[in-house]
């Protein structure tokens, strides 16, 4: 399911939380949102309020995570109620903030809405958690005598 992420809001819902520190900046939310995206599968959109920074390169290279602002004088609300009315999948979408209007908005179209706190503790347990890979067999027990037969004839070290 695609997100769609109430920048502003999520980041002041969670900024006094204790492993927020390293991710006080719009920037570094957006690429640690970015990270968890990628490691559940899925894409997003963060719309943060206003216009942003003069020089948003930065914001571009960010995996899974579509960064915008508003505009000058616009509010992220307004654009996220606009991106779920044009969804023709709104029923796909997950809608993270704590707005009530918003919350309002994603269920009347079907959507899914969640708390920015709530969606913050998913990503934080999610960063956490230990993602384990089958080790070779051949790591723990060596190679087998033929396949060091081959390995040597292989190299030339067979003589």
């Amino acid at each position: 399911m695609p997100f769609i992420i109430d920048g502003n809001n999520l980041f002041w819902s969670v900024r006094n939380a204790p492993d927020v520190a390293e991710h006080n900046s719009d920037f570094q939310l957006c690429r640690l949102i970015g990270r968890y995206l990628r490691l559940v599968g899925e894409t997003g959109q963060i719309i943060f309020d206003g216009a942003g920074p003069a020089d948003k390169r930065g914001f571009e290279s960010i995996e899974n995570l579509d960064v915008f602002f508003a505009g000058a004088g616009r509010d992220a609300d307004t654009a996220i109620e606009g991106k779920i009315k044009a969804s023709s999948g709104a029923r796909e979408l997950v809608i993270v903030s704590s707005d009530r209007r918003l919350r309002r908005a994603a269920r009347a179209s079907g959507a899914s809405a969640v708390k920015s706190e709530d969606f913050w503790v998913q990503l934080q347990k999610e960063l956490k958690r230990k993602k384990t890979t089958k080790e070779p067999e051949g790591k723990r027990h060596g190679l087998t005598e033929s396949e060091t037969e081959q390995w040597l004839e292989f190299m030339g070290l067979d003589e």
